[in-house]
């Protein structure tokens, strides 16, 4: 049977272990969460729509996906949403309603105690 190895794409390698060195740094379980969920396999990762992120949008909160976000559905508000990776149209809906679209790696350093973070599957 073969060993797991991990992802094997270099910026997402460098994600994770930036994640788990800042989770142990400064005691913020919150980013060892999305790293273990950015360690599974491609098929397994979070995929997640537009009109999902509307619905479980909180004032305040950064909603973090660890895999993609989708352009599927509408929204009405403006959210901060960080992910890995955006298509382009999810990114163009973020913004033409006022909100961010923002990778991991800027939430962790603006945030590193990780407060305010929602993680969506």
């Amino acid at each position: 049977m073969p060993r797991r190895t991990g992802p094997t794409n270099p910026a997402l390698r460098r994600l994770i272990n930036h994640l788990e060195k800042s989770s142990r740094e400064n005691k913020a379980p919150v980013w060892r969460a999305v790293a273990e969920k950015l360690k599974k396999p491609t098929r397994m990762r979070a995929e997640v729509n537009i009109g999902k992120i509307n619905k479980l949008h909180r004032d305040n909160h950064i909603l973090v996906v660890p895999g993609k976000v989708l352009a599927g559905g509408n929204l009405d508000k403006p959210v901060v949403v960080a992910a890995f990776k955006f298509s382009k149209q999810a990114v163009e809906k973020i913004r033409k309603v006022g909100g961010k679209a923002l990778s991991i790696e800027q939430v962790v350093v603006e945030n590193p105690k990780g407060r305010n973070i929602v993680i969506v599957t």
